[in-house]
């Protein structure tokens, strides 16, 4: 075993590895939101249909994407694996002690947050990434298929379930991930805490507008394009 993979198989580098990729996936949902928005505008899907023709035929966005298939995997991966150590390391028990203090709930139960993440990133994909890759559309369908999902309240509780545990995990995931690289020393303590409360309650609450707002046929979005031109 070289150097390199000794250092990414021990603790440090196995946090450094999980900051890396939790950054890159938060940055990852920001845009994600951005292109989820143009659902809310009320022109009959034509922004959401150009904006995801747009995502499946621009190549630097395919690399990306490979790239996020990556780092979801990674991050789930170097997930359970630190939480097996940990819990080898406790002798097999689950928690050496109820709560330790100074922790928080969410602390305690990323492993189980990142499972559940980890399950809905699944049905998400099956339902509409699997459509949209390997279906036939035409016209609106693009957005049609989305507005008929969201058209189903059990598919709108789901992600609006889902959302709650986002924030919990990006509650602690985000502070976690800029305290291993070092950036919540000092003055900047109180910055990226409030930084990381913002994007914990901002990003999730937002995805889960969204659903609700179509399930109610509400689109109160001024048009906007993501692309120039689009």
């Amino acid at each position: 075993m070289n150097k390199f993979s000794q250092f990414l198989h021990s603790s440090l580098g196995n946090k450094l590895l999980m900051s890396f990729t939790g950054l890159f996936l938060i940055l990852f949902l920001v845009v994600h939101l951005i292109g989820n928005l143009q659902l809310l505008i009320p022109d009959q899907g034509e922004a959401f249909n150009a904006y995801v023709r747009i995502m499946e035929k621009n190549i630097l966005i395919k690399v990306v994407a490979y790239a996020l298939y990556i780092a979801i995997l990674l991050h789930t991966y170097k997930g359970i694996d630190i939480t097996l150590r940990n819990r080898k390391a406790r002798g097999g028990q689950r928690y050496a002690v109820k709560a330790v203090s100074g922790t928080t709930w969410a602390s305690r139960n990323m492993a189980l947050l990142g499972s559940l993440i980890f399950i809905f990133i699944g049905v998400h994909m099956s339902n509409f990434w699997y459509k949209f890759k390997f279906g036939h559309h035409e016209g609106t369908e693009f957005y049609t298929m989305v507005d008929t999902s969201f058209s189903e309240l059990w598919i709108v509780v789901f992600y609006a379930l889902a959302q709650i545990v986002l924030a919990y995990h990006l509650l602690h995931g985000f502070q976690s991930a800029f305290q291993t690289l070092g950036l919540r020393d000092g003055n900047y303590t109180r910055l990226f805490k409030g930084i990381g409360a913002g994007i914990a309650v901002g990003l999730p609450l937002l995805f889960a507008i969204i659903p609700i707002l179509m399930y109610f046929d509400i689109h109160p979005m001024p048009d906007f394009r993501v692309f120039p031109g689009q």
